[in-house]
């Protein structure tokens, strides 16, 4: 059984790599496809690669159960990617603005 440190710094990784892929791929698709769809489906065929490939290298047997926890992970990458990304820009943003304000 992984503990949930690993747990947590997976969907951190997945995070910041569908965050790196939308951001590459957002330009060539926003006419096309609604960015939080691109994210959506993004999100959940990393997280579904990321748990099939480790099942195989763990040896795992794959049960519905353990896909259907593996989709509902892929919705929290999904979530944490389109909404922490903006409360992070922001975040940064004030920051930086506070620093400014400060240094006159």
């Amino acid at each position: 059984m992984m503990d949930y440190a690993m747990i947590l710094t997976v969907i951190g990784f997945l995070t910041v790599l569908v965050n790196l892929i939308v951001q590459v791929v957002k330009p060539l698709t926003y006419d096309k496809v609604p960015t939080e769809i691109l994210a959506t489906v993004l999100s959940e065929l990393l997280t579904l690669l990321a748990y099939f490939g480790y099942a195989e290298y763990a040896s795992w047997t794959v049960t519905w159960y353990t896909v259907a926890a593996a989709v509902v992970v892929g919705l929290l990458v999904s979530y944490a990617a389109q909404f922490g990304y903006d409360k992070l820009k922001d975040a940064l943003t004030s920051i930086q603005q506070t620093a400014q304000k400060g240094d006159n």
